[in-house]
């Protein structure tokens, strides 16, 4: 069974910078390489929402636009680890963190992982 780790959050001020890492680990029927990934993030009361995505071999990189220029999503295969570098960072980007592990292997061979979060406060 996959499993996620995140690292990294913490109490930042308004402007800060904060690095949250994703190590990944529990593969058996296909690799850390095999799959995209994406944080997401949850506010008190909002939904989860999507905020960066790498593909498998991170050569295809999105961004939700309230983080795009500010955040960076960058992966290491080797290490089966994702990373966010978020700068310039908001009070309203105040939220837990999930890192989560896309596996396609066809139709009806898909596989979804989640970690179980890190909190970043960021005061004004």
């Amino acid at each position: 069974q996959v499993q996620l780790v995140e690292s990294g959050g913490g109490l930042v001020q308004l402007g800060g910078s904060l690095r949250l890492s994703c190590v990944a680990s529990g593969f058996t029927f296909f690799k850390f390489s095999d799959c995209a990934m994406r944080w997401f993030r949850q506010a008190p009361g909002k939904e989860r929402e999507l905020i960066a995505y790498i593909s498998n071999t991170g050569h295809r990189i999105q961004y939700k636009s309230s983080v795009e220029g500010r955040f960076t999503i960058t992966r290491d295969n080797a290490e089966s680890t994702v990373y966010l570098q978020m700068n310039s960072l908001k009070p309203e980007d105040t939220a837990v963190y999930y890192c989560s592990a896309y596996y396609y292997g066809g139709i009806g061979n898909e596989k979804t992982s989640w970690g179980q979060g890190t909190q970043v406060t960021v005061s004004a």
